[in-house]
């Protein structure tokens, strides 16, 4: 297996050696031992600091971060449950598929890839549609654009819907505050920001969520209902992930001994810093503003004449691997991830030193 020495992917992030130990440890049975029932409440606790969501639950599954997706939709989606979709992107375009593979009646409101949704729009829909749910996503991360989600949360709450985000490229990387923006289903994987394995999928609660919930009662393997009770009633849903726990507990400690709002202000400095390094280069970046473009990862357009199948093997050569992209962006889009680990400009300026010498060369 090839590795690299600057691993620049938007996820799964380079994990730090003494995180990548815990999982060389033997833990007891996470079914028996009331050590882990600690460390679970623990893990939940430093989640909810992590996502200002002190008023919320969080639930953390053993899986990778699109679990987190399919169990919010599949708890609280009834089939013709009416959804409205807030589209700028390709994975919030997933939202729509998701839902309407589910049964459930469902309405986008879309935005250009490169640009942010227009909320006046997004409103007016949703008073006309009158959704149960809306869904979106913070970071869309083939395009490299953030959206506000404040205004998102104040239109559910007029309309009386759920809202449902996607912040699995974000959170911990750019302001995020779930309970004050009225985040009721937030979704989260460990292989981004937290910079551990992608084998965790963490959702954030509300009240309001649970009510819809306990009424829909759905069974499924990824159901959220099992896990509201679940340390109170010292029965997990299945076997969990000891090592995963431990290892995400280790990394929280570390986000949140460097305080949240100086994770934030990093991941914006080195972000800042790689677009002007390309800018430098001759590059353009994809989002039609940097006022909208992501803390945690950098999407260009390929330069003139290169290939990424091209770029990507000359970087390689040289022990630098960047993220490549998806669907109508293939092709045309390439990205950078600086989160987590990554989020160094010093790290990062290893990896654009020898982008700028291929370009080059």
């Amino acid at each position: 297996m090839r590795t690299y020495p600057v691993g620049l992917v938007p996820g799964p992030v380079s994990v730090e050696k003494r995180h990548l130990d815990r999982y060389a440890e033997n833990f007891g049975s996470a079914d028996l031992e009331k050590d882990f029932f600690e460390l679970y409440e623990a893990v939940e606790a430093q989640l909810k600091s992590f996502l200002l969501a002190p008023n919320q639950s969080v639930v953390t599954m053993s899986g990778e971060g699109m679990l987190a997706l399919w169990a919010s939709l599949k708890s609280v989606l009834r089939p013709g449950d009416r959804v409205l979709c807030v589209v700028n992107g390709l994975f919030s375009e997933g939202f729509a598929d998701m839902a309407s593979s589910l049964g459930a009646d469902v309405r986008s409101v879309c935005a250009a890839f490169n640009d942010i949704p227009d909320f006046e729009k997004v409103r007016e829909e949703a008073l006309s549609f009158r959704p149960s749910l809306i869904t979106a996503v913070h970071c869309e991360t083939p395009s490299g654009t953030i959206t506000p989600l404040e205004p998102l949360g104040r239109i559910a709450r007029e309309t009386g819907a759920l809202l449902a985000v996607d912040f699995v490229s974000s959170a911990g990387g750019v302001e995020l505050r779930v309970d004050d923006w009225g985040i009721d289903l937030g979704m989260l994987g460990s292989q981004k920001v937290l910079g551990i394995l992608p084998d965790l999928a963490m959702v954030s609660v509300s009240e309001k969520a649970w009510e819809r919930i306990e009424r829909n009662a759905y069974a499924g393997y990824d159901a959220l209902l099992p896990w509201r009770r679940c340390v109170e009633q010292g029965l997990f849903p299945y076997t969990h992930n000891w090592h995963s726990m431990s290892a995400l507990h280790a990394a929280l400690d570390d986000l949140l001994r460097e305080g949240i709002k100086q994770a934030w202000k990093r991941h914006s400095e080195t972000a800042a810093y790689c677009r002007k390094r390309l800018r430098d280069m001759g590059l353009s970046l994809y989002p039609r503003s940097e006022e909208i473009s992501s803390p945690t990862v950098t999407a260009a357009l390929l330069p003139e004449g290169w290939s990424f199948g091209r770029l990507d093997e000359a970087l390689r050569q040289k022990g630098v691997v960047v993220g490549g992209n998806y669907g109508p962006l293939a092709g045309r889009v390439f990205r950078i991830g600086h989160m987590g680990t990554q989020a160094s400009p010093e790290y990062v300026k290893r990896g654009l030193d020898i982008l700028e010498d291929v370009l080059n060369g």
